[in-house]
């Protein structure tokens, strides 16, 4: 029996796959954008991985507002949450990123305990684990928090925290703390279904399209369709109700995502770049580069995260990185993202 499930965010990156694969499994679809102009966007996006136009609607609300979320949630059996703010460059005030977050997601998440929605499933970020001020003795858990009051985190750090924390207080407080589950995402990759890219995917693009060096960072990837998938398992699984996932899978240097390329795509990866650009350049870029005063602070550093509680539990199995570089390489020259060498 189908289910009619609303996504949050269905132009995003992850959002449009979510719903490509509710859709193909059969669900009636719901999703937001903060614009009706967007739908034919949305509706192309889908039709790219399964025509079944029938059963999506495309629904107006503001996660700054509270108009629209009634109705949208109205008759829903599961929502998943995935529209949040992620900017190209940090703001200088805090609370720019901070209030939008928290606020729409206490919107989405009341709106939907009202309406008598099974689960809400919630992406929020590893960055909502891995600043808990101490240093690791293993790879990050579910366990780890991140410091929210540390003004020296990022704006986008401590938005994501404050969101979840907000979240979990909230359905805490109504005693409905089983119809929540949380998904925390590393960096994600993968193959786009518009030419409307993510900043997660800026890495690849100026890759390929060629820059000087690589500076010598590095995150734990993940494929957009893993996470689809694992948001879908959560909104499913009896035991992920009042549970926190991570999705991460292998840990990669920027310059190991420039090899994959190099070594996969032959000609077609002529400008992506061979050296790595010292850390000291890196920084003197970052005061003229907004893009990158952001990501300075993880220069040379590596950061862990364990999987296990979504494997053991949902049955996660993520692709392996090197098809996910590809993927999402290939999928910029088809969707013309970046034109190929000649």
């Amino acid at each position: 029996m189908s289910e009619t499930v609303l996504v949050t965010g269905g132009s995003g990156f992850l959002g449009s796959w979510c719903v490509a694969e509710l859709l193909e499994r059969g669900d009636e679809v719901r999703t937001t954008v903060r614009n009706l102009a967007r739908e034919p966007e949305v509706r192309e996006m889908a039709a790219k991985q399964v025509d079944r136009g029938d059963s999506l609607t495309v629904l107006e609300a503001d996660l700054g507002a509270d108009e629209g979320w009634t109705e949208a949630v109205a008759g829903c059996d599961y929502v998943l949450h995935v529209a949040s703010p992620f900017p190209p460059k940090q703001p200088q005030d805090a609370d720019e990123l901070i209030v939008p977050a928290r606020d729409g997601a206490l919107r989405v998440i009341r709106a939907a305990l009202d309406a008598g929605v099974k689960r809400v499933v919630l992406t929020s970020s590893v960055a909502a684990i891995r600043n808990t001020g101490k240093p690791a003795t293993g790879p990050r858990t579910e366990a780890d928090w991140s410091d929210a009051s540390n003004t020296k985190l990022t704006p986008y750090t401590r938005s994501k925290t404050i969101a979840e924390q907000a979240a979990w207080d909230l359905v805490r407080e109504r005693d409905a703390a089983d119809r929540l589950a949380v998904i925390n995402p590393g960096a994600i990759l993968g193959p786009v279904l518009s030419k409307d890219i993510s900043y997660s995917l800026e890495v690849v693009e100026r890759m390929l399209k060629g820059m000087p060096g690589v500076p010598r960072l590095g995150f734990s990837w993940v494929d957009v369709r893993d996470v689809a998938a694992m948001q879908i398992a959560a909104m499913d699984s009896p035991q992920a109700g009042g549970e926190r996932f991570i999705a991460t899978n292998e840990f990669g240097w920027m310059s190991d995502i420039a090899a994959i390329l190099r070594e996969e795509l032959g000609p077609e990866a002529a400008k992506v770049p061979t050296r790595t650009v010292p850390n000291l350049v890196v920084r003197a870029m970052a005061l003229f580069d907004p893009g990158l005063r952001g990501v300075v602070g993880g220069l040379g550093h590596r950061e862990d995260y364990s999987s296990e509680k979504a494997r053991d539990r949902l049955g996660w199995q993520p692709r392996p990185l090197k098809e996910t570089v590809v993927d999402c390489a290939r999928s910029f020259f088809r969707e013309g993202v970046v034109e190929p060498p000649a």
